[in-house]
């Protein structure tokens, strides 16, 4: 009989927010699979990194993070192949995913290859939005408000559009697409509210003002939140 795989979200990077079965069935599992970008060290397995032990086997998933190239298929062919190898012997395996698995996480593209031939469990995280608005003070939404997820990848007609029909909204993955936001905000007068968060929950979180912000210095992590009234409880 098939093992199970179990996708971890670990939240958003502070160890003290992954959830106590997270942690159960990461120390249960004799297997933990993991993202890692090429040539660099994985920030999930960083999270959890003090209650690995020396008997599990890591399978580490490298992961190229061109745009061009993200979904990268044959990297989670590849890995859902060595996963189910070790489902197949019965071993159960622990995939971590920081943040939550679907809320726009790496384990989905696992999820969509594993779980028609395999016992599959997901034990949600904290996301980076709930983290972001912690860290902030920013409710995001209240009573009937509409809150919107936008990436800052979308084209400025794109975000220009959703964010005039939205109350509230989080704008992810800013990075070099910081700049194209803030012009965006600014024209729809809602860049004076808004609120920028880098590196959530980290001992390196910032939040700023939009006018702080030194465009040249924005990392992936990070995401600017924002509501119409001003403050959802308004």
């Amino acid at each position: 009989m098939s093992a199970t795989v179990f996708g971890l979200g670990l939240g958003p990077g502070d160890p003290e927010l992954v959830t106590l079965k997270a942690l159960r069935l990461l120390r249960a599992c004799a297997v933990v699979a993991y993202p890692a970008p090429v040539g660099a060290p994985s920030f999930a397995r960083a999270i959890v990194a003090r209650w690995l032990s020396p008997a599990q086997r890591e399978i580490v998933i490298s992961v190229p993070m061109e745009s061009a190239r993200f979904p990268a298929q044959a990297v989670y062919d590849r890995a859902a192949g060595e996963i189910g190898a070790e489902l197949a012997a019965g071993r159960d395996v622990a995939v971590l995913c920081q943040g939550d698995p679907f809320f726009y996480g790496s384990f989905m593209y696992l999820f969509g290859r594993l779980a028609e031939r395999h016992p599959v469990q997901v034990v949600p995280g904290v996301s980076s939005l709930t983290a972001c608005a912690a860290a902030a003070g920013t409710p995001l939404a209240a009573r009937d408000d509409t809150l919107m997820v936008l990436p800052a990848s979308l084209s400025e007609q794109v975000l220009l559009c959703r964010l005039a029909e939205t109350d509230a909204a989080a704008i992810i993955k800013l990075g070099r697409h910081f700049p194209k936001v803030r012009t965006v905000l600014e024209r729809l007068g809602l860049a004076a509210g808004a609120r920028y968060v880098e590196r959530g929950s980290l001992a390196s979180e910032r939040v700023l003002p939009l006018d702080a912000v030194n465009e040249a210095e924005v990392p992936y992590f990070s995401m600017i939140l924002l509501h119409r009234r001003g403050e959802a409880w308004r």
